[in-house]
C-alpha cells in the first residue's frame, strides 16, 4: 500500500456535507447538552435566572478574551492549510500549523492571566456585577486550553477531516454537562445553596472540560504524527518560506477573521454591559439581573439550537471555498454557496416559526419552576433567520478571501445595536425588547451589506421562490396545523404531553411541506450523503412532483 494511500486511511477526507453532516450532529448534541444543564441550573433552587446571570455574565468575558487571544488564528489555519493541502504542500501547512499553535499558545497564556488577575476590575467596573469576580476567575485556565485545541482543530479542519473537531467538542459538552450537574450539587450541599458559590461551580466545570476535550485532540494528533510526517518526505519539491513571510500570511487572513468573530462576541457583550445598567433605571438590581437571566440563560439557550446547525456549515465552508477558489473552480463554488444557503433558511424558517408559536409551551415543558420569558422568547426569535444568515455569509467570504467586508459591516452593525439598547432598553414600555430590536437592525443591515458584496464578486443568482416563499409558507403551514393539533390535544392530554406531540408533528408536517412543495431539486439531494436512497424515497412519497 502506498505512504499516500496509508495516510489517507488515517487522515480521511470527508465530501462537504459529509462534513457538515458531522458537525451538525456534534453541535447538535452540544445544544441539547447545554439545554441539559440549563435547564438543571434553572430549575435548581438556588440557581436559577440569578445564577444564569451570573454565570452567563463572566462566560461573556471569556469568550471575547479567548477570541483575542486566538486572535482568529485557528480559522486562518483551517484556510491556508486547506489552500496549500489541495496544491500538495504538505511542508507547507504543517509548518504553518506549528507556527501558529506557539503563537496561539503564548497569547491563550496570556489571555487566561489576564482574565484571572483582572476578574475584579471586570466584574465591578465593566458589568457591575460584582458577583461575578469569583466565576471569571475559575473561567480564566480556559482560554489557554480552548486556544491550542482550537489550532489543532483547525489544521484538521483545513484537511478536510471534522470527525477530531467534532469528536473533541462533543466530549468537551458530555464532560461540561456531567461536570456542571456534580460540581454544582457540592457547591449546594457545601454553602446551603449559595447561589454565588454555584454560579462558580458551574464555571469551574466549564474548565475541567476543556482540559478533558484538550488532552483528547492532542492524543489524537500524536496517534497520526507518524503519517502526516510520512505524508510530507513523500513531497520531493518543496519550497521553503521564512517563518517571518508565513506568520506575515496568517496574521493577514487571522486578523480580519479574528475580528469578525470578536464583534460577533462583542454583539452579545453589549447585552451584557448595557442591558443589566440600563434595566436599573426602572428596576431594582434583582429584578434587572433576573430578566438580563431570562434573555442571556433561557432564552438565549433555547435560540441558540437553530444556530447548531448553522455552525456546521460555517465550519465546512470556509476551507472548502479556500480549496475551491485555489484552483479558480467559480462554479462549484456557486454550487456551495446556493445550497449551503437554502439548507440555512430550511432550517431557519420553521425554528423562527416554531418558537413564536410555542413560545410559553416550550418554556413551561424546559423550564417548568422558572417558565417566565415567553415574550422574550418569541421576540428574539425572529432574530434567528438574520444571525443564522449572516452566520453563513461571514464564512463565504471568508472562504472566499473578502476577509474585510464581514469586519466592516459586523462593526457598524455593532454600533448600530449598541445605541440601540442604551437608547431603547432604559424606555420602561420597551425594556428588554430594545436588546431584541437592536440584534434584528443589525444583523439584517449586516445581512444586506454582505450578500451585495457577495453578488458583486462572483455571477451567483438566488431563486426568490425557493429560497425564501417556499419554505416561508412550508414554514407557516407546519406553525398553523401544529398549534391546531395541539389546541385539539389539551382536551385529552395533559398540557406538557400535548406540546410534545404538537412539536414533534410539526417536524414531520414540515418534512412533508418540503417535499409536496419541491423545494430541494433532485441534485439538491445527490448532493447529500446516500442522497440517491433519500430521493428514491422522495420520489416513492411525491410522485407527482418529481416524475
Amino acid at each position: 500500500m502506498s505512504i499516500k494511500n496509508d495516510s489517507q486511511k488515517k487522515i480521511k477526507k470527508g465530501s462537504f456535507m459529509g462534513n457538515v453532516l458531522i458537525i451538525m450532529f456534534s453541535q447538535v448534541l452540544i445544544r441539547v447538552l447545554g439545554l441539559v444543564y440549563r435547564i438543571y441550573l434553572t430549575n435548581r433552587q438556588g440557581f436559577g435566572d440569578v445564577g444564569n446571570a451570573l454565570y452567563s455574565a463572566g462566560y461573556q468575558i471569556y469568550s471575547l478574551l479567548l477570541l483575542l487571544s486566538s486572535i482568529g488564528i485557528p480559522s486562518a489555519v483551517a484556510k491556508l492549510v486547506s489552500e496549500k493541502v489541495t496544491l500538495g504542500d504538505f511542508k507547507g501547512a504543517h509548518k504553518t500549523f506549528k507556527l501558529a499553535l506557539f503563537v496561539v499558545s503564548c497569547a491563550g497564556l496570556i489571555g487566561s492571566l489576564l482574565l484571572f488577575f483582572g476578574a475584579e476590575f471586570i466584574a465591578t467596573d465593566v458589568l457591575a456585577i460584582p458577583d461575578t469576580k469569583l466565576t471569571i476567575m475559575a473561567i480564566s485556565p480556559s482560554v489557554f486550553f480552548v486556544a491550542m485545541s482550537s489550532v489543532i482543530r483547525g489544521y484538521f479542519n483545513g484537511r478536510n477531516t471534522m470527525k477530531p473537531t467534532a469528536n473533541s467538542q462533543s466530549m468537551e459538552q458530555i464532560f461540561k454537562t456531567v461536570f456542571t450537574i456534580i460540581f454544582v450539587e457540592i457547591a449546594a450541599y457545601v454553602t446551603s445553596t449559595n447561589t454565588v458559590s454555584m454560579a462558580v461551580a458551574a464555571n469551574m466545570a466549564t474548565t475541567f472540560s476543556v482540559v478533558s476535550s484538550f488532552i483528547y485532540i492532542v492524543l489524537y494528533f500524536r496517534k497520526r504524527k507518524s503519517f502526516i510526517i510520512e505524508e510530507m518526505n513523500s513531497q520531493f519539491e518543496y519550497k521553503d518560506e521564512r517563518k517571518k513571510d508565513i506568520l506575515k500570511r496568517i496574521l493577514c487572513v487571522a486578523i480580519p477573521i479574528s475580528l469578525t468573530s470578536i464583534i460577533i462576541s462583542i454583539n452579545k457583550t453589549i447585552d451584557a454591559i448595557t442591558v443589566p445598567k440600563a434595566l436599573m433605571t426602572f428596576l431594582s438590581y434583582v429584578d434587572a439581573t433576573s430578566i438580563y437571566g431570562v434573555l442571556s440563560g433561557k432564552v438565549d439557550t433555547i435560540g441558540g439550537l437553530p444556530l447548531s446547525f448553522n455552525t456546521a456549515f460555517s465550519v465546512a465552508l470556509v476551507p472548502e471555498l479556500a480549496a475551491l477558489k485555489a484552483v479558480n473552480d467559480y462554479k462549484a463554488i456557486a454550487s456551495k454557496i446556493s445550497l449551503s444557503m437554502l439548507l440555512t433558511i430550511i432550517i431557519a424558517f420553521p425554528c423562527t416559526v416554531g418558537l413564536c408559536v410555542f413560545s410559553q409551551q416550550i418554556l413551561d415543558l424546559i423550564f417548568p419552576n422558572a417558565n417566565y420569558g415567553n415574550y422574550i422568547l418569541s421576540g428574539y426569535a425572529l432574530t434567528i433567520v438574520f444571525t443564522m444568515l449572516g452566520q453563513n455569509m461571514n464564512a463565504t467570504l471568508q472562504g472566499l478571501g473578502k476577509l474585510k467586508v464581514p469586519v466592516i459591516a459586523l462593526a457598524i452593525g455593532s454600533i448600530i445595536k449598541f445605541f440601540a439598547n442604551v437608547i431603547l432598553v432604559p424606555i420602561e414600555s420597551i425594556g428588554i425588547y430594545g436588546a431584541i430590536i437592536g440584534s434584528i437592525i443589525c444583523y439584517s443591515f449586516v445581512l444586506i451589506i454582505e450578500l451585495y458584496s457577495l453578488k458583486k464578486m462572483i455571477n451567483i443568482k438566488f431563486d426568490f421562490v425557493k429560497l425564501i416563499l417556499k419554505p416561508l409558507i412550508a414554514s407557516l403551514i407546519m406553525g398553523g396545523i401544529s398549534y391546531l393539533i395541539y389546541i385539539s390535544l389539551l382536551h385529552i392530554v395533559a398540557a406538557r404531553l400535548a406540546t410534545i406531540i404538537a412539536l414533534i408533528s410539526a417536524v414531520i408536517i414540515y418534512g412533508f411541506s418540503i417535499i409536496f412543495l419541491k423545494i430541494l431539486t433532485k441534485e439538491d439531494y445527490l448532493d447529500i450523503p446516500k442522497g440517491d436512497k433519500i430521493y428514491k424515497l422522495v420520489c416513492k412519497i411525491a410522485p407527482k412532483q418529481y416524475s
